[in-house]
């Protein structure tokens, strides 16, 4: 893929075939698993801080949903929350997968909170990143403005205007050139970015929606998940908010929380060294 730096991305790409299609995935290191799911419009290229920090003591896992990053692509695919978890299941099974930390962030907690709430005993512990696993009515403007129809897609699809906006209004630090270029080169045409579009669309408002029932079981069994919980958020998220920040506390009041004040959405590249610092002590005390 052009525009991806091998200083910043240096490992080398797996591929699990899934129905005739490629998921790519990073697997790097030796040990306990650290499982890294990532949201929209990302891919496993924003985990890259936390590969690097801890595939000396862990195998690190990160994988590319089916139209994002490195996997493939198809434009006829149902890009649905219940096709991702279970894409998810089969990637965590082929690699035999146990004592699994898991890391989340935007659209990877529904999708990793889906599994872990369907296989628990797989869990070991789990570290929550600006991002929800619950059914709610918040949805920002500019966002809801791309799910809005065939306009829609044609705003995030046609004039790139999710994952080229998402490089600056994501974080409180302006992104390095070879940074945004290697966000922004798995989602280079209209083509390549029919995941990106997909996942804003897939966003259940209500119950008629295809992926509500999923959602609403991925919430309904979270309580189901008793392992120690760490919780970073970036305060200035303007999509997932400090109520999100709190709903999560509500459901898991025993999770241990650091907000960082001065960090937005993507919470990895505004603020590595604080979030990497309080995974590793958590980490350090729940052995």
């Amino acid at each position: 893929m052009k525009n991806v730096s091998t200083e910043l991305y240096p490992w080398k790409h797996h591929f699990l075939g899934l129905n005739g299609l490629n998921l790519n995935y990073v697997d790097e290191g030796e040990g306990p698993a650290m499982l890294m799911v990532h949201g929209n419009p990302t891919w496993s290229f924003y985990y890259r801080h936390l590969i690097t920090a801890y595939s000396k003591h862990f195998r690190c896992v990160a994988p590319d949903h089916i139209g994002c990053g490195f996997s493939d692509k198809p434009q006829d695919y149902e890009y649905t929350l219940e096709n991702h978890i279970q894409n998810l299941e089969k990637l965590v099974a082929f690699l035999d997968l146990k004592d699994i930390t898991l890391v989340v962030h935007d659209w990877g907690g529904a999708i990793g909170m889906g599994f872990a709430t369907r296989h628990p005993h797989l869990i070991k512990r789990i570290v929550i990143l600006n991002t929800a696993a619950f059914l709610s009515p918040d949805i920002p403007k500019r966002i809801a403005l791309c799910k809005a129809g065939k306009f829609g897609e044609f705003l995030v699809r046609g004039l790139n205007g999710f994952a080229w906006p998402a490089t600056f209004m994501t974080t409180k630090r302006r992104l390095p050139s070879a940074v945004k270029a290697a966000y922004l080169a798995p989602y280079d045409s209209y083509a390549n970015r029919v995941a990106v579009s997909r996942f804003v669309q897939d966003i259940p408002l209500d119950e008629t929606h295809r992926s509500w029932k999923t959602l609403q079981t991925v919430e309904s069994q979270l309580s189901k998940l008793k392992v120690p919980k760490l919780i970073v958020w970036g305060g200035l998220d303007f999509c997932f908010n400090k109520d999100f920040f709190e709903r999560w506390l509500r459901i898991y009041p025993d999770a241990e929380a650091h907000w960082i004040a001065d960090a937005g959405h993507y919470v990895l590249e505004d603020a590595p060294k604080k979030a990497i610092d309080s995974i590793t002590s958590f980490i350090g005390r729940t052995q």
